[in-house]
């Protein structure tokens, strides 16, 4: 078994199961592999697994993105992620959901269009440039900057990734220095606010910026567009979310556990736990671990009338469970809704075209037309 044998382009299900055949924890390539949504959740939520090795070095590549909260362990990680919360409370979530309402109607003019470009990359780069306090002329780079930092998880850095990222730190620089002088009712102001306080320092202040606004896209981007997708492609389930349109929050949960955004993640053992051993590396496929047969009946099934328990691990668990995860169910709740009630007619118009990545699942075009 190799993930190397994926494309973007595939169903990973084929290897997925290949290896849930081998037991639910695998050895491969030095490192370990689960599968099972059991085993998953007790890793993610057990302290003697972490993101670093006992070193202190984080096996991702360093040296690009501005180190943030999520390749942290306790404390630091604790420190910086409740500075962050704030802008997530439910209250914060309730005032964000008239405006994502206008700018998903305001995206559904369009006769024909690309489900993605037009609908499902433009509402959360709205979203979280309000969050952020980024103003509107500066939020075209977002997109492509999100795309990038995606595929970076499975081809490493690239020209265009070090430029793309390094317009984004300029973009966040400036703002960071003009927050400092007119302060404002955004992340930015209030995370320039604790730094003054010296309560995280200038580079967790940029790493904290940079992860909220990959982490606040990219979720919500492949949310929307692996929901469509889905709901196109079982007529049935459409037609009856389109009669029903108060299961809005049942089709982001299937969604999510079906056809997860994130489809693999790992944590590093701070001692020896079981068989594994100090150091040593598990890979967590949460594509997999969200069609366990032992939890999901009949897991391959996309349907959203599903009783959604145990949950499933698309915004993992433990003390990394994502911090936009009320966020990004309401912005799908939302997009969801306006797509079966404007377009109720919705069809594919023409191939679509997935993002060569495997660790983010999502879709790069996707054409439709209301008619």
């Amino acid at each position: 078994m190799t993930f190397e044998q994926l494309s973007g382009s595939e169903d990973p299900h084929r290897i997925y199961e290949q290896v849930r055949a081998l037991g639910p924890l695998v050895r491969e390539g030095g490192d370990w592999v689960t599968t099972s949504h059991t085993l998953s959740n007790k890793i993610l939520r057990d302290r003697r697994f972490g993101m670093r090795f006992t070193d202190g070095t984080y096996p991702g590549f360093a040296g690009l993105l501005p180190q943030s909260f999520l390749e942290l362990d306790p404390p630091d990680h604790t420190r910086l992620r409740r500075l962050a919360m704030p802008a997530f409370s439910p209250k914060k979530i309730d005032e964000y959901r008239t405006r994502v309402e206008k700018v998903a109607e305001s995206l559904l003019d369009a006769g024909e269009f690309d489900l993605i470009k037009d609908f499902a990359a433009p509402l959360p780069i709205a979203v979280i440039s309000d969050l952020l306090g980024v103003p509107d002329a500066d939020t075209a780079e977002f997109a492509g900057y999100g795309a990038l930092v995606a595929t970076s998880f499975d081809t490493g850095v690239t020209p265009e990734m070090t430029h793309a990222n390094d317009k984004i730190l300029e973009l966040f620089e400036r703002l960071i220095a003009e927050r400092r002088t007119r302060p404002g009712d955004d992340v930015i102001s209030s995370l320039v606010a604790a730094e003054a306080e010296q309560k995280l320092t200038a580079q967790e202040l940029m790493g904290t910026l940079v992860l909220l606004l990959v982490a606040g896209f990219e979720t919500t981007v492949n949310l929307i567009g692996n929901g469509a997708q889905a709901l196109l492609g079982h007529p049935a389930q459409w037609a009856l979310f389109k009669a029903n349109p108060e299961l809005a929050p049942d089709v982001v949960e299937e969604t999510l556990r079906w056809a997860p955004p994130v489809q693999l993640t790992g944590r590093i053992a701070q001692e020896q736990v079981d068989e594994i051993g100090t150091d040593e590396m598990v890979h967590i496929i949460i594509g997999a671990a969200n069609r366990d047969p032992e939890v999901y009946p009949e897991p391959h099934r996309f349907d959203v009338m599903r009783v959604q328990k145990p949950e499933h691990l698309a915004f993992s668990s433990g003390i990394h469970y994502c911090l936009g995860a009320t966020l990004a169910r309401m912005e799908g709740e939302v997009a969801f809704r306006a797509l079966a009630r404007r377009m109720p007619d919705l069809r594919p118009a023409g191939p679509v075209r997935f993002r060569d990545s495997v660790t983010i699942r999502g879709l790069a075009s996707f054409p439709v037309s209301r008619s």
